[in-house]
């Protein structure tokens, strides 16, 4: 199927009359944070910044990458892909690497990629690339995977190549987003639905930290342990519960000390994915005020209770929780760094974010970004 959506400038020299162009979207999660390792419920959106890719078949025996971003070329034996560590190639090779595992054969390829989603900031770049050669090479060669195969691939090929123990939730919402909607993704039977999400006078403002703590990936270990920890404790009296997906709040009161700390991370995990189903009721309803009120919950809980945020991400949800033109904001991903998801009025967005720059400076002495975002349909051909 191809999409609306145009070929960038910066891709048109590497276009030939037989490429073969995908775009592959970005994602925010609205609601349902560290709830999908829980086996719980997650709420993204694909965003409007996306990751493209063109790919020519060669009938060589090699595939010859190219980043526009980085004006590198990388020329690999398709019959010898490895991991290239902290190098953009190695999202690419991973893919290709599980196309090879599932016994496809694989021939030479040419493939260009450029992306315009901010690095660093929280919106799955990787997956968006994963997903992309996934698409191309799946749609260039006729291999007949569905989008839940690709995803599935695609997640794998983080785990294996860029060595990134990474949910599912990234790369299902860059393949199957869908315009105007957020997907209610079940992360144990990865059942589906879309919520309209009707903005009508807001947009989504996401605010940029400049920052990305080295406590990330240690604690986000830590935590996963106290949440398996919390499982066992339930698990002595409650023996068919499975993981925190199956655990409600009178459990954890009935099991887990108050005083011990896994009380305190296993409720808030449970509180969200409650939450969660609500926000859900509330987009049906077209109530996004009760919504906003919701995304000021989970911030509290993942900064108090779960304990994952930091100054930065503390100040700016503070800074516009009095502010009328703002409905709701929260941290977003992992923690400890990276953006803010806003709902915003359209009319409010410049003064806020001339504010917000001018006192982020002062009180936290870094540069505030600002990305304002559209949601818009998952991976498709733009061009082939």
């Amino acid at each position: 199927m191809q999409g609306p959506y145009r070929i960038p400038g910066a891709l048109q020299p590497f276009i030939h009359t037989q490429t073969m162009v995908v775009r592959s979207p970005g994602r925010i999660n609205l609601i349902g944070e560290h709830t999908d390792y829980n086996n719980g419920f997650v709420l993204p959106a694909a965003i409007d910044k996306a990751v493209y890719v063109a790919v020519d078949k060669t009938g060589g025996p090699d595939c010859r990458l190219h980043s526009v971003d980085f004006n590198e070329t990388v020329t690999v034996p398709v019959a010898d892909i490895k991991p290239v560590p902290g190098h953009w190639s190695t999202y690419i090779l991973g893919v290709v690497a599980q196309l090879k595992g599932k016994g496809f054969i694989v021939p030479g390829f040419s493939l260009t990629v450029y992306g315009d989603v901010p690095l660093g900031a929280g919106l799955s770049s990787s997956a968006a690339i994963e997903c992309a050669t996934a698409f191309a090479l799946n749609e260039l060669f006729g291999f007949g995977l569905s989008r839940k195969e690709l995803a599935l691939l695609s997640q794998k090929a983080e785990h294996e190549y860029a060595g990134v123990q990474c949910g599912i939730m990234d790369q299902f919402a860059s393949l199957f987003g869908k315009k105007d909607n957020v997907i209610q993704l079940d992360c144990r039977s990865l059942e589906y639905t879309y919520f309209p999400l009707e903005l009508k006078d807001a947009v989504i403002l996401l605010l940029d930290t400049q920052v990305k703590h080295s406590l990330a990936s240690s604690e986000y270990n830590v935590r996963r342990g106290q949440c398996e920890a919390g499982v066992a404790m339930v698990q002595a009296k409650h023996p068919f519960v499975a993981s925190l997906r199956d655990v409600t709040l009178a459990m954890i009161e009935e099991c887990i000390p108050a005083e011990d700390i896994v009380y305190k991370r296993c409720r808030f995990v449970v509180e969200e994915i409650i939450r969660l189903q609500e926000g859900c009721l509330d987009l049906l309803g077209g109530d996004l005020h009760a919504f906003g009120q919701k995304m000021y919950a989970t911030h509290d809980g993942l900064s108090r209770e779960y304990e994952v945020s930091c100054r930065e991400l503390d100040y700016l949800v503070t800074a516009v929780r009095a502010r009328p033109e703002v409905t709701g904001a929260r941290m977003m991903g992992g923690g400890f760094g990276g953006c803010t998801i806003n709902i915003v009025k359209k009319d409010g967005v410049e003064g806020l974010v001339s504010d917000l720059t001018a006192s982020y400076a002062v009180e936290m002495g870094k540069e505030l970004k600002s990305y304002l975002v559209n949601i818009e349909d998952g991976t498709s051909v733009i061009k082939g």
